[in-house]
């Protein structure tokens, strides 16, 4: 018989990360999902064009049955089917919600088909409460792989609020082991400092120039000397396949250690924020978590947390601050998972499922 998992949406974040958790977590286990009051703690509550599209793609994908997919829906129930499908595969998010984290949160069903993935994804790749496609690429998925993860991940185009239209595209091998364990549990001696100010159409304002100065500036405090690639995104840009469809701008670091950490902040641009405060912002924050000891940064603190679940082993991960995603994040990969998590202060102990990579 199939096991049911009920959840309340509203609890703990009350946001998208509830949701998309879960589906992944109940179609791995091959369990059927249903939740109520979907992101009810969120301004408006119900199901947005980014989660319905990444609803549809894992039913797809898993060959599954989605019921009460629509938009502002507060109830859905995911039925997934027996195997999880590989191929290539387009998504569009037909808004500028995030195409990053619909990449990050099928990155999990890609590691358990039956043959390698593609999913080319439309959408935001730039804004504000999502990871950007530079953290996405250059710290998170570097972490996964070496978890044991085979993972490509290629910027074809940007994308910004609010006409989106940005595309990346995301390769995955399925896993040939279980995910092992990561340790990222003292910081270290930083080694390099590294990142992206990138600017479309704004190359006469230099945009992305600002950003950088001031971020280097900032960053001087503690002697870092960062290695920033300055990106004009025109019509004659060699970076990207396609240039974006509007003006936009981000910025991202990150600093690797001597322990294997690697800690990013970033921001994109949006009406009356200037390139200035960009800079001072990103510097600032990437400074606060250096400065907490911390071996993960406060966004990835909580994006590893599910595959920390799925490996076999116990995984560490010392975080600067706890967060309502974190929250989640352990109270689902214990609820449905069943993964032991301690939290010892910042340091979060994940004894992982070990989810067998031929499932």
């Amino acid at each position: 018989m199939v096991s049911l998992i009920h959840i309340d949406g509203g609890q703990k974040s009350g946001s998208g990360t509830m949701v998309r958790d879960a589906a992944v977590f109940c179609i791995l286990g091959g369990k059927v999902l249903k939740m109520h009051n979907v992101r009810a703690r969120r301004p408006k509550a119900g199901l947005r064009p980014q989660h319905l599209t990444f609803l549809h793609s894992a039913s797809k994908i898993c060959s599954g049955r989605l019921e009460g997919g629509s938009i502002g829906s507060s109830s859905i129930e995911l039925i997934p089917g027996k195997n999880i499908k590989a191929g290539k595969f387009s998504f569009d998010i037909g808004t500028a919600g995030s195409a990053v984290m619909l990449a990050l949160n099928l990155i999990p069903l890609g590691l358990y088909a039956q043959s390698t993935s593609v999913y080319r994804i439309s959408g935001g790749l730039f804004q504000d409460f999502a990871p950007s496609a530079f953290h996405f690429k250059h710290v998170l998925v570097p972490l996964i792989r070496k978890m044991g993860a085979d993972i490509h991940v290629e910027i074809i185009r940007p994308g910004y609020v609010p006409k989106g239209n940005g595309v990346i595209e995301v390769q995955i091998s399925p896993l040939k082991n279980n995910l092992k364990p990561i340790i990222l549990a003292a910081q270290g001696k930083i080694l390099r400092v590294r990142g992206y100010s990138l600017a479309s159409h704004l190359d006469r304002r230099k945009v992305s120039e600002r950003m950088a100065g001031e971020s280097q500036k900032h960053l001087e405090i503690l002697g870092l000397e960062p290695e920033i690639c300055i990106l004009n995104d025109t019509k004659d840009s060699p970076v990207f396949k396609k240039t974006a469809v509007q003006a936009g701008a981000a910025l991202a670091l990150w600093v690797e250690t001597d322990t294997g950490c690697l800690l990013g902040a970033d921001m994109a641009g949006a009406i009356r924020r200037s390139a200035e405060f960009i800079g001072k912002h990103v510097a600032r924050n990437l400074l606060e978590d250096i400065r907490a000891n911390a071996c993960s940064d406060r966004y990835l603190s909580d994006q590893l947390i599910p595959f920390a679940a799925l490996a076999e082993g116990r995984s560490q991960i010392r975080i600067p601050k706890m967060t309502d995603h974190v929250e989640a994040r352990v109270w689902l990969s214990k609820t449905i998972l069943g993964a032991d998590i301690q939290i010892d202060e910042n340091l979060v102990q994940i004894e992982g499922t070990g989810m067998n990579a031929k499932c």
